[in-house]
């Protein structure tokens, strides 16, 4: 009889679920309809990028792998050279920091796994492919470890899918997101602030642009600028494409100071469409159209979190974490 779910996998189930019966069905829909239209709107929008070669990216789905597994999951992206330097770059750290495991890989969304197979010929596998992928080589020790920002739908979607797989292994364990304990915020605070230290002259006003929920989670932004202004980042300011602090929340935040340039930067742990379009784009609506029209000089950093080894170190962490809570 294989083992029972672990305690930590257990309790952020049961959290999660919690938190998701507090949600109407139709508010559930309506955000996975926008997901699905975000996707959409990612494969068309990116024919106007140079999105990289995917023959540099690890898809990492080979077989005969060993009895211990560590499948990285994440929303995925279609734009190769961010995949690449961020989910690729996070999946290298997991190698390096956990060599007992061979790592793996898993994406969520499916139109994204679909029009990089359709596009480059590249085999990404979903959730539930990985899982069997994992189950066919002898998985007995499988640890998750999903690199969302926050525990919103889509980390809820990965508790339960694992959940349906938890007598296939003798051990599953999963981690934590990446913005879950107060030190986490706090850490991640410090590394963005750091690596945008070139930036801090005393006239720019720092922009971090994260996507935003529906899902209770979505705090999570008012929470890490809260943090940032106790820290003393008085210049850095936080928004979302899709929620709350708005576009208008931030302008209008930033035109209390007295700045004359803008720096603007995903809050992602990818930098795909949302901030080549939204943030980068040259739309009327984009937001560097919209700094620029208030006046503003604005500068445009196109890399996501992922490609920060002091965000990397933190995902290293919850998974050190989940392993030893396991013991």
């Amino acid at each position: 009889m294989a083992k029972k779910y672990l305690k930590r996998l257990g309790t952020m189930a049961c959290v999660m679920m919690a938190a998701a019966a507090l949600c109407a069905g139709s508010v559930y829909a309506e955000e996975t309809e926008l997901v699905e239209e975000t996707e959409i709107a990612e494969e068309e929008d990116e024919e106007n990028y140079e999105t990289g070669d995917a023959s540099l990216d690890d898809p990492r789905n080979a077989d005969e792998i060993g009895e211990n597994e560590l499948l990285v999951v994440s929303f995925g992206t279609s734009f190769n050279d961010s995949r690449r330097l961020t989910i690729g770059a996070i999946e290298q750290a997991m190698e390096e920091a956990f060599p007992d495991y061979s790592v793996r890989r898993g994406f969520t969304s499916q139109i994204i796994i679909d029009h990089v197979l359709d596009r480059d010929g590249e085999v990404i596998d979903n959730i539930t492919e990985a899982l069997d992928r994992a189950v066919d080589n002898g998985v007995k020790n499988l640890v998750v470890a999903p690199t969302h920002l926050m525990s919103g739908f889509e980390y809820t979607d990965v508790l339960d899918e694992v959940a349906e797989y938890a007598d296939a292994f003798e051990k599953i364990v999963i981690s934590d997101p990446l913005l879950t304990s107060d030190e986490d915020f706090e850490a991640v605070a410090k590394a963005i602030t750091a690596a945008t230290a070139e930036y801090d002259d005393g006239e720019t006003a720092i922009v971090f642009m994260g996507h935003g929920t529906e899902a209770d989670s979505n705090p999570v932004y008012a929470k890490m600028q809260e943090v940032l202004t106790g820290l003393g980042y008085e210049n850095y300011f936080i928004g979302t494409v899709e929620a709350t602090p708005s576009l208008d929340d931030v302008l209008a935040a930033v035109q209390e100071g007295e700045y004359t340039k803008v720096v603007l930067e995903p809050l992602m742990v990818v930098a795909g469409d949302h901030a080549n379009n939204d943030m980068a784009g040259d739309e009327e609506d984009s937001w560097k159209s919209t700094f620029a029209a208030a006046g503003y000089q604005v500068t445009c950093v196109l890399r996501g979190l992922g490609e920060f080894e002091d965000i990397r170190s933190i995902y290293v962490d919850h998974v050190q974490a989940a392993i030893d809570d396991a013991q």
